[in-house]
């Protein structure tokens, strides 16, 4: 392709929609406070560790919803929240994002506290991965019908 300035050949071509990181993210920077000693810190915790994403939507005292998407870890004191907005209007959109750039399970905040798992359903019926190629075990390990006319190998006699 023939550009007619330099600076246009050397420069990179990208979608106008790809505003996306470029490096996969590795670690999340969770900052606390410790309770007694009142010292700031900082724990860089891998994404790998985290279970999912969660969104969770509450009154405020004022009457006034709001919604926070958070990252779940087994241990409640490193769950980050990541992102919180008056009202519902983007928070599903940056929740399935959020769940699709880590690679993360997407989760539903019950008001009790316990984290449900979404499930995406078409008429009724739950979207679910394929199944598995072979079902049974006992189908895995036996020989394909091709190899079945071939006989094996001889050992040599001596």
């Amino acid at each position: 392709m023939a550009f007619p300035r330099r600076d246009l050949a050397e420069r990179r071509f990208v979608a106008a929609n790809d505003n996306g990181p470029r490096d996969p993210v590795k670690t999340v920077t969770v900052r606390r406070v410790l309770e007694q000693s009142g010292i700031a810190i900082k724990i860089k915790v891998p994404v790998t560790e985290f279970i999912g994403v969660a969104v969770a939507t509450s009154l405020t005292e004022e009457g006034v919803l709001s919604s926070a998407i958070e990252l779940v870890h087994s241990d409640p004191d490193l769950n980050y929240r990541v992102f919180e907005e008056e009202g519902n209007h983007t928070v599903v959109a940056e929740w399935q994002n959020w769940g699709k750039k880590l690679r993360l399970p997407l989760f539903i905040k019950a008001g009790d506290g316990t984290y449900l798992p979404y499930s995406q359903q078409v008429s009724g019926i739950t979207a679910a991965p394929p199944a598995p190629r072979r079902r049974f075990a006992a189908d895995a390990s036996r020989r394909p019908r091709f190899l079945n006319r071939r006989k094996p190998g001889q050992p040599d006699a001596i």
